[in-house]
């Protein structure tokens, strides 16, 4: 797979030149007037690692250059917070500068406010028959998956897969690649703030006056919002099966996506202020690395394994050591993707 590489290469040289250099090299399989929609994250209500506007607006500039018409888009999620319903999501894209006004572009939730405009597409591989996405999969004409590469608090790492598997992906699709995914408490380091009962969406998690927290893990989700706002740490990730099911589920939904959008989609993974966990999280999270620039390809596995290996692999074992981040590999070459 062919990959293309702008990188930083000096601290003050300005990572916007960066990604026009790796545009100026890239093919692309857009048609005049097609529609074209960006894939990416606009940071959760709080968070400040996720990647500014401007690189988008950048990349909304060359598409328009193409004859394209792009859209940037994001689909609802999981947990609680600033993008659990569309309304909310795009009130954070707005304050995160992600308008219309700014990127020259419409800015779209792609399964609907409600989370409903969804369709399901054949898979028939290891876990699921069929994969519920976003109906834009079937609106668009082509895709530039835009992702922001750094660490996974579940996937060890986030990079063109993730985002074209949860970032695609229906809340029903999402709820189910989570599924073997339940918190597990360690009461040594349990202060009993609360964090957890606050930010559980389903009411899962409770606590009464001084007693340690519970999870109902019937009504838990498994979107590991818990886990991962504790702040002393006090939540491990529990699988009930195989703890390699969920790397496994998430490369079966992309697998599954792939198929329909293969021809008509290409990938930039922003390897800028690489931190350990996702953009999904309010608050400010330590940085991990310099930044390295960006790197352009064609297929999602291969630019997240190029990805890794620029970050080096080591940074994301020892990160999340707990997380057999390396079964993605293995399973996309075991199922064909």
């Amino acid at each position: 797979m062919n990959l293309l590489f702008s990188k930083i290469k000096e601290p003050e040289q300005d990572a916007l030149a960066a990604l026009k250099d790796l545009l100026a090299k890239m093919d692309h399989p857009f048609h005049e007037g097609d529609s074209v929609g960006i894939k990416l994250h606009w940071g959760e209500r709080g968070n400040h690692s996720y990647l500014p506007p401007e690189y988008t607006r950048e990349i909304v500039r060359w598409l328009h250059e193409k004859g394209a018409k792009p859209f940037v888009f994001d689909t609802t999620v999981l947990y609680s917070g600033g993008r659990r319903d569309g309304k909310d999501s795009l009130e954070t894209a707005a304050e995160h500068g992600y308008t219309k006004e700014f990127l020259g572009c419409d800015v779209m939730i792609a399964d609907g406010l409600e989370g409903n405009d969804v369709v399901d597409i054949p898979c028939d591989l290891k876990h699921f028959p069929t994969v519920q996405v976003a109906s834009v999969i079937d609106k668009a004409q082509g895709f530039l998956i835009f992702s922001h590469f750094k660490g996974h608090m579940a996937a060890g790492f986030g990079g063109a897969i993730k985002n074209i598997s949860m970032g695609f992906a229906s809340r029903a699709q999402k709820q189910r690649m989570h599924a073997d995914a339940f918190p597990s408490l360690i009461e040594k380091r349990c202060t009993r703030c609360g964090v957890c009962v606050d930010v559980c969406p389903t009411g899962a998690a409770q606590m009464t006056d001084d007693e340690f927290p519970t999870y109902d893990l019937d009504m838990c989700i498994g979107c590991a919002q818990c886990i991962a706002l504790c702040p002393v740490m006090a939540l491990k990730i529990q699988f009930s099966g195989d703890f390699k099911v969920f790397q496994e589920k998430v490369v079966e939904t992309a697998a599954a996506l792939w198929k329909r959008i293969s021809e008509r989609t290409i990938f930039i993974n922003a390897l800028l202020n690489i931190t350990p966990n996702c953009d999904c999280l309010p608050g400010k999270e330590e940085v991990m690395l310099p930044d390295i620039g960006f790197i352009g390809g064609y297929h999602p596995v291969a630019i997240d394994r190029e990805s890794l290996r620029e970050i080096g692999e080591n940074l994301i074992t020892n990160t999340h050591s707990h997380v057999p981040w390396q079964r993605q590999f293995e399973f996309a070459k075991e199922v064909g993707f």
